[in-house]
């Protein structure tokens, strides 16, 4: 396995991202650029007169790195382990980030989307990682 010398996150030569600490850098990042931006739409639909800020949905927030996990998930070859892995990562993102978002309720859906989304994120990026490498290991 060759590793690619250039770009953060770092990839291996088939393009997939080589450590967690990387995978979880680079969507994290994306997460707060994607909470920022959705907070400056808000801010700015507010300023028209269209509705009080903060009643976006912060799970927008999660477009960047759910677009990342799409890239990782197409540079691993084709096979059950990417799939399977995939699908528990989704579905424990998908329930921690709904427990989160459920628990911060009162708050502003801004804010308790966002939440969720980066549980979401947090959650999918740890088991996809973990998961798809066992996984590949172990069906060759």
């Amino acid at each position: 396995m060759t590793e690619q010398q250039s770009g953060f996150p770092r990839r291996d030569a088939e393009g997939r991202i080589l450590t967690l600490g990387d995978l979880l850098g680079v969507s994290l990042a994306g997460l707060v650029i994607g909470v920022l931006a959705v907070a400056l739409f808000d801010w700015a639909f507010t300023l028209i007169g269209s509705g009080d800020f903060g009643r976006a949905n912060g799970w927008l927030a999660v477009i960047l790195p759910a677009w990342l996990f799409w890239d990782d998930f197409r540079a691993w070859e084709f096979g059950a382990a990417r799939v399977v892995a995939a699908l528990v990562a989704g579905a424990v993102g998908l329930v921690a980030g709904l427990v989160v978002a459920g628990l911060a309720a009162g708050l502003a859906p801004l804010v308790s989307g966002g939440l969720g989304a980066a549980a979401f994120t947090l959650g999918y990026a740890v088991v996809w990682f973990h998961g798809v490498h066992w996984l590949a290991r172990r069906t060759g």
